[in-house]
């Protein structure tokens, strides 16, 4: 099976929210998810999150810390996604690739429909003091 690693920031605002995206082309179009993409070859996981959040969002972010390391058997694919609690440090979230976005609050993080390994996210954000 073909294995794919990616990065994911789990971008917060003061008010305790976070930043979900809908995907706007590929197989899991109009699928929510955390903004992230493919590590390239040499990048650290930090060193590649803040270079796709730049080219999706066009923001530069604060790499906080690692908050979970998510395997999951998509139909195609083996995923291997590094998600970060992330804040903006300059920017305003320009969506270049996606359809859409919303600040979601702790309760309303189940208003979306996540994509799988997404979820595996949520549900840990939703258990934590964050």
């Amino acid at each position: 099976m073909k294995r794919i690693e990616v990065v994911a920031a789990i971008i917060h605002d003061d008010e305790g929210r976070v930043f979900a995206t809908q995907r706007g082309y590929g197989d899991m179009k109009d699928g929510w998810e955390f903004p992230g993409g493919k590590m390239e070859p040499g990048e650290s996981a930090e060193e590649a999150l803040k270079r796709e959040i730049w080219e999706e969002l066009e923001t530069r972010i604060v790499v906080e810390r690692l908050v979970k390391t998510v395997e999951w058997d998509y139909p195609k694919f083996h995923l291997t996604m590094h998600c970060f609690w992330c804040s903006v440090e300059s920017g305003c979230l320009t969506l270049k690739e996606h359809e859409a976005a919303r600040w979601l609050s702790k309760d309303l993080l189940e208003s979306v429909d996540w994509l799988p390994a997404d979820w595996v996210v949520v549900k840990e954000i939703q258990n934590s003091n964050n």
